[in-house]
């Protein structure tokens, strides 16, 4: 059953536009839609029978934007009701997703293939994305995930999965929209267990979800025969010689050095001026793909209701606001994973030592079906294997001696495989009723996987961060005693990372007496401060969450305290929040209201410019021509000499930031880009200073001109070879593409120090700073307060909420947030009825 009323607004199925343009526009690359999928043709599934009537009802209230509000009086229905919503707006990228955690990937869509969009695993092939999801979310870590829930969790999802399918249904009998994808047999129903094992690999986005090809591709020797030389002899003392190799960096997607990211600050009532404090939040996260967020509120009478933003394909809230508190996350540097060195049983290659005997290995024959040429799908078989610490582990890209060997391999232990309170965490801050029941559960669960938390509560004078989670708990004395030669060689790259001894069972990780699992740091010895002027985090270390009162004393595991220069987008959040309360930031007053601090969030201000950009340029352009032979930055031959003097001009007159009209930027981005390979010892007059970090480190170098100018003239050549011009507005050039037309955008990316982000992957010679194929940038984003008379909450979703070229809520959402114009959500009961785009349906079976 199905009953709808609106007001001025359209049908809650759109009409899709069934043209070759709209198809393109669905693809992944660079044309038209900002997050469809390519087209797949092929047969689709005949609709499924539905369950009896009467089993799911909810009420889906669409206000502007689009923005659902699913009123259900139970569980079930209001899973239900966003089930339904999440996919009347998403389905392709939900579909594919499913696709992914099933470990089906391959038989759909074949093994080479790369994932569509990227998200927390990258993109890799299809093939070893199937075998990773089916060896981490194996049977029986699934049954524990499912078994660790609360009921009220697991009706959620069984409504969550049942209104997915009712929309499946629908639109395969007789729907329009999602043309791109509705008719593909691999758009089918799923099941309660599809969303667990979405929900878990949510967990592993800062652990096993980044080194998924390692996983998926770690396939044990054969056993050797047996020789007369000392193996074991021999590879210790290979081993020892490795201090001076160096290991490649994995590319971490999160909590590496340039993965995803967020900025949140949180104000007290000292820094409001009123009895509400204020929070602003704002993650730097997927604008395409199955990680990317959907906005909605959910509301079970005397029960439920909060608003805010969920990934794809999950049904509790994970930022947002109800009626009480809001909070926010920023990606945490604390590390979650580990590696264990375990020495191999003679003859043996699948069995290890552990305090002298020997543990045989977990095998898992896993087969993935895989789509061939002529479209016919055959089996392809691993046998991958887990250890007592977690699954085996192929490192050779470190280098030879981390190959799985006759007498050496590799597992690596994620915390979060084995944390299954997440969700339970989230859905009861969904629920809580103040900052201090807040706090209370984030302490009790300790759950929260690899990201940072600021958050504020009507009536609380202050505001909160914490980073308590779960986090490896390794002492000093096990880093001393219980690392390997290897893990040594790997710690420059994978600094803070347990790398550890696994033949001896004093180097398994400990637990505290309030530790919520085992291995992980009790709550206690996890770091978090209450403020009333404010507390933040930019993605650096819990050490500055205020710098006037850093954090110290924090085991080693959870990221520097003094001993690292912070970023510059951590510099000029704290500087535009000290500016605020100080009032020498050119805004009126000394208080941070919703209004200014709305402004000051988007105003694409640039730190490395408004402090080096003047002495840069007395450098670089003291010359009239620059020889370059080189590119600084990836080594690309240019060969001629760059005339300094137009670029010098535009940047002169340059205002210093990012905002659609600024004319030069991408001059400086492409500069600081390269200047920023120099080492800050040759960079910097004035070295980073504990005592100082947000103004150090500071004044570039006599000494590093000839550097700079190497760097300044190949960004001038770059921004020459892109065709646009040198004072190109921001806008032209960084922008976003929905129906063809573009889109323009603000902000940056986070090295040169851009607060404001939107961070494209795509080069300025390649169709410019394009956010249409994998970048990150600004996403859900909210400032919320507490007055007397309700909830204020003030958002945007960048990217729209829907991933169908021809909705109408595929762009609107973008053309607001590039005119700068915050959607004032409705929450309460009256603005959800008074809104002007106000329509309603129920759906019920």
């Amino acid at each position: 059953m199905r009953q709808t009323s609106s007001r001025g607004a359209m049908p809650l199925s759109l009409l899709a536009l069934a043209t070759a343009a709209m198809l393109t526009a669905c693809g992944g690359g660079g044309g038209g839609g900002g997050g469809g999928f390519p087209f797949f043709p092929g047969a689709g599934n005949p609709p499924t029978n539905p369950p009896a009537e009467g089993t799911y009802k909810a009420e889906i209230r669409r206000t502007a934007m689009g923005v659902p509000h699913i009123k259900a009086d139970n569980w079930p229905g209001v899973g239900y009701g966003y089930g339904f919503a999440q996919a009347e707006d998403d389905l392709c990228t939900m579909a594919d997703s499913f696709l992914t955690y099933r470990g089906e990937r391959s038989q759909y869509l074949g093994g080479d293939a790369q994932l569509v969009a990227s998200s927390t695993i990258a993109r890799p092939k299809n093939i070893d994305s199937d075998f990773f999801h089916k060896q981490v979310i194996s049977a029986d870590v699934l049954t524990k995930m499912i078994a660790a829930q609360p009921d009220n969790l697991k009706q959620l999802v069984e409504g969550f999965a049942a209104g997915y399918n009712r929309y499946v249904r629908d639109v395969k009998a007789s729907g329009t929209a999602h043309e791109a994808c509705r008719s593909e047999a691999w758009v089918k129903p799923i099941t309660a267990e599809d969303i667990y094992r979405r929900m878990y690999a949510a967990n592993l986005a800062g652990g096993y979800s980044n080194f998924l090809p390692n996983i998926a591709n770690a396939i044990a020797p054969a056993p050797a025969a047996p020789t007369k030389m000392a193996a074991r002899s021999g590879a210790k003392k290979a081993a020892l010689q490795l201090a001076a190799v160096s290991v490649p960096l994995p590319e971490l997607q999160v909590g590496g050095k340039e993965g995803v990211g967020s900025n949140m600050i949180g104000f007290g009532t000292a820094a409001t001026g009123d009895s509400s404090p204020l929070l602003f939040g704002n993650p730097h996260w997927y604008w395409r793909g199955p990680d990317r967020f959907y906005q909605a509120q959910l509301t079970i009478p005397g029960q439920l209701n909060i608003s805010g933003t969920s990934f794809l394909g999950i049904p509790v809230i994970l930022i947002g606001f109800n009626d009480n508190i809001a909070w926010s996350h920023t990606v945490s540097t604390a590390r979650r994973f580990g590696f264990y060195e375990l020495k191999l049983a003679a003859g043996d290659p699948t069995s290890y030592m552990r305090d002298g005997k020997a543990v045989k290995m977990q095998a898992l024959n896993i087969t993935v079906n895989v789509k061939q040429a002529d479209g016919s799908v055959a089996p392809v078989t691993r046998t991958l294997y887990k250890s007592e610490y977690g699954p085996m582990v192929n490192l050779t890209a470190f280098g030879a001696p981390f190959a799985w060997s006759q007498t050496t391999a590799f597992a690596i232990r994620d915390i979060n495989g084995e944390n299954y309170r997440t969700f339970k965490n989230w859905l009861r801050w969904n629920q809580a009723k103040s900052l201090d029941e807040f706090i209370a559960i984030q302490r009790e669960e300790a759950a929260i996987p690899w990201v940072n938390t600021v958050a504020v509560g009507r009536g609380a004078a202050k505001a909160w961060y914490a980073d308590i989670g779960a986090i490896p708990n390794v002492s000093p004395t096990q880093v001393a005693s219980c690392t390997t030669p290897l893990g040594t060689a790997a710690g420059g790259s994978l600094p803070r990372v347990p790398f550890f001894d696994g033949s001896k069972s004093e180097c398994d990780w400990q637990t505290d007496a309030d530790s919520a699992q085992k291995g992980a740091i009790g709550a206690a010895r996890m770091p978090s401060l209450l403020r009333d002027d404010y507390v933040a985090n930019m993605n650096d270390s819990y050490w500055l969450a205020n710098p006037k009162a850093p954090l110290t004393g924090f085991p080693d595991i959870m990221g520097p305290a003094g001993t690292d220069p912070v970023t510059f987008r951590t510099r000029l959040g704290n500087l535009m929040a000290q500016g605020r309360l100080d009032g020498t930031d050119n805004y009126a007053g000394k208080v941070a209201t919703s209004d200014i601090v709305k402004q000051m969030v988007l105003n694409s201000r640039v730190l490395t410019a408004e402090l080096f950009k003047d002495q840069a340029l007395a450098m670089v352009c003291a010359t009239a021509t620059i020889s370059v032979a080189t590119d600084p930055q990836g080594g690309a031959a240019i060969g001629r000499d760059v005339d300094t003097g137009p670029a010098c001009a535009a940047l002169r007159t340059w205002n210093n930031t990012g905002v659609t009209g600024a004319r030069g930027a991408h001059i400086w981005d492409e500069f600081w880009n390269r200047a920023a390979l120099q080492s800050s010892a040759t960079l910097y007059n004035v070295p980073f200073s504990a005592s100082d970090p947000i103004h150090t480190p500071r004044d570039l170098k006599a000494g590093a001109a000839s550097a700079l100018q190497q760097a300044f003239g190949a960004a001038v050549a770059r921004v020459e070879a892109s065709g646009f011009a040198l004072d190109a507005q921001r806008g032209d050039y960084l922008f976003a593409t929905r129906g063809g037309q573009k889109i323009p955008l603000y902000g940056g990316c986070g090295g040169p120090g851009y607060f404001t982000i939107a961070c494209s992957e795509n080069r300025l010679d390649k169709g410019g700073y394009t956010m249409d194929g994998n970048p990150n940038g600004n996403s859900y984003m909210q400032i919320v307060r507490f007055p007397e008379s309700g909830v204020e909450a003030h958002t945007f979703l960048t990217f729209s909420q829907s991933d169908d070229p021809a909705s109408a809520h595929n762009a609107d959402y973008t053309r607001a947030y590039s005119a700068g114009k915050w959607l004032k959500v409705p929450f309460s009961e009256a603005e959800i009825k008074g809104d002007a785009a106000y329509r309603s349906a129920v759906v019920s079976e």
